[in-house]
């Protein structure tokens, strides 16, 4: 894949830590400029040195409406150009209150939606309003999850999992939107990751017979990163509105719990 994003300038919301920063190395590995944002000013630093000079790295919350803003304006001045974004923000809303519907809270339910929905809802205006005050075409990838479309009872999240289902919706319904400008949207969805919160030794027992892909494991942050350099490519030209499942097999096999 080397040099398949050569002369393409990209942003990452949520790029500083686990699947974004993996994925930001794989971005700079085939020849990519990259702005990785994340909410903890020492990860930035580090994610900054780690990924070389090709890079900047932005602290700012996915949350606030002026953070992907900022950090594409950041892209601009630096690179010359934007061309992509991939939000990957988000993350598990149990410490607030998400749950089982029966104990779910309305503060778990908000605070959720925000981290994983309103914050790309806010990315992906930006890029929309950035590409189209260029007068360019670009490319926008979304993360999603297996558990919007194929829940199961271990990971009893509720808001969690109907953010990740409305990631699906949301996308697609700006795909067709704004195709016909040659803007790309596109979909990432992964199965249980390793690092994921709230992960026991019974739900990871039952994950890995859920993923009996090579072996049967957990994935790794790394296993997406093929695709998010395929999405961000001139080589997905001609993709818009697709859904690419990641899972190891979770969402054809039965699990064992």
């Amino acid at each position: 894949m080397t040099n398949w994003l050569a002369n393409k300038s990209i942003v990452i919301i949520g790029g500083t830590t686990g699947l974004g920063l993996s994925a930001a190395a794989a971005f700079v590995k085939n020849g990519a400029n990259i702005v990785v944002v994340g909410r903890n000013p020492e990860n930035c630093l580090v994610a900054e040195l780690q990924l070389g000079s090709n890079s900047r790295a932005k602290q700012g919350d996915a949350t606030h409406p002026q953070t992907a803003l900022d950090a594409i304006q950041l892209c601009i001045r630096e690179f010359g150009s934007f061309d992509g974004l991939y939000h990957v923000a988000g993350g598990s809303g149990q410490q607030f209150g998400d749950g089982p519907l029966h104990n779910l809270s309305l503060d778990g339910w908000n605070k959720t939606l925000d981290l994983n929905l309103t914050s790309l809802m806010l990315s992906n205006q930006a890029a929309i309003r950035t590409f189209l005050g260029m007068n360019k075409g670009g490319s926008i990838l979304n993360m999603s999850s297996v558990l919007g479309f194929s829940p199961a009872l271990p990971f009893p999240n509720h808001a969690y999992a109907t953010a990740k289902s409305a990631v699906i919706g949301f996308s697609k319904s700006i795909a067709a939107s704004y195709a016909s400008k040659n803007i790309r949207v596109n979909v990432l969805a992964p199965g249980i990751i390793a690092g994921a919160e709230n992960i026991t030794d019974q739900s990871e027992k039952f994950v890995t017979s859920k993923q009996p892909l090579d072996g049967g494991r957990l994935g790794s942050v790394s296993d997406l990163d093929g695709a998010a350099v395929y999405f961000m490519s001139d080589n997905s030209r001609f993709a818009t509105g697709q859904v690419l499942t990641i899972d190891g097999g979770w969402d054809v096999a039965d699990g064992q719990y």
